[in-house]
């Protein structure tokens, strides 16, 4: 298995903005929601794909590859976007997002496009299936590591906490969850309800960190530093801002909801332009 390209961070912030750019096109052209959702947790995606999971796009399915699982599947368009970005299925491919026949749907398919490794977006289970993929590895000896991307509303979820106390139980220190702590679940702020969020994860027995999920070297240096511990998960609590990158998406629901109208592609690309080359923002 190869390992991950190790690119400077000038190079990564472009990639991140290149997904960016992607998902708001695909949310325009699907007439689709989610699009804050997609974009606060493009660079805790950039970050991985380019420069921290042991994955290859020639070969998809080798057995000693790491697993990525999206929990928060209805923020696909960012993943969408990065498999692309890292070649794993060509960018075209990306206009058929939400079209009828097409091959992405609005919540990802096991393997509808290659490094899609199972169906998500019923909140709650990602974790679950995180687990016990990282407890399979353990008992293989494989020695491949397993990533998780939550979100922070669905952490409400009874289950994810299920996962965390089997996970401890096992010392699956091969298992990393990430949350995309933006703060806004579906109709609410999530803070008044999870703080102390990283305490309820050391609580359960992680080894826990919280960064700034925007900070491309902070992310870099919590996700190549896993595991914290030996024989303890690790959890990365990464505060970020909903719609990041679009001023006039950040922290503002609606955007949760409403798919971008041709004016707002216009104002949002035009924001995503002058920080990236106008060749990365083509689908």
């Amino acid at each position: 298995m190869n390992h991950p390209d190790r690119l400077d961070y000038d190079t990564l912030r472009v990639e991140c903005q290149g997904i960016r750019a992607s998902i708001l096109r695909m949310a325009y052209a699907g007439r689709t929601p989610h699009v804050a959702s997609a974009l606060s947790c493009a660079d805790l995606l950039g970050v991985l794909y380019f420069s921290v999971l042991r994955v290859d796009p020639e070969f998809p399915g080798d057995p000693g590859r790491d697993r990525f699982l999206l929990s928060k599947g209805h923020a696909c368009m960012a993943q969408y976007a990065a498999l692309a970005a890292k070649g794993f299925f060509p960018a075209a491919l990306l206009k058929e997002y939400a079209m009828d026949g097409g091959r992405l749907a609005e919540h990802p398919g096991p393997g509808c496009v290659p490094g899609i490794e199972a169906a998500t977006g019923s909140l709650g289970h990602g974790l679950s299936l995180g687990a016990g993929l990282a407890l399979a590895g353990k008992l293989r000896g494989a020695g491949n590591r397993v990533f998780v991307l939550l979100s922070d509303g669905e952490c409400n979820e009874g289950s994810v906490w299920e996962a965390a106390i089997f996970a401890h139980r096992y010392a699956l220190d091969n298992l990393v969850a990430i949350v995309d702590y933006n703060k806004w679940s579906a109709m609410d702020r999530t803070e008044a309800v999870l703080e102390p969020f990283a305490e309820k994860w050391k609580a359960f027995g992680w080894a826990t960190s919280e960064i700034d999920g925007h900070d491309l070297p902070a992310i870099g240096s919590a996700l190549s530093g896993a595991p914290f511990e030996a024989g303890r998960p690790t959890a990365i609590v990464a505060h970020t801002v909903k719609g990041k990158g679009v001023r006039f998406m950040e922290n503002n629901l609606e955007w949760h909801y409403r798919p971008p109208r041709e004016d707002d592609l216009r104002l949002a690309l035009a924001e995503i332009e002058e920080t990236i080359p106008e060749a990365c923002l083509q689908v």
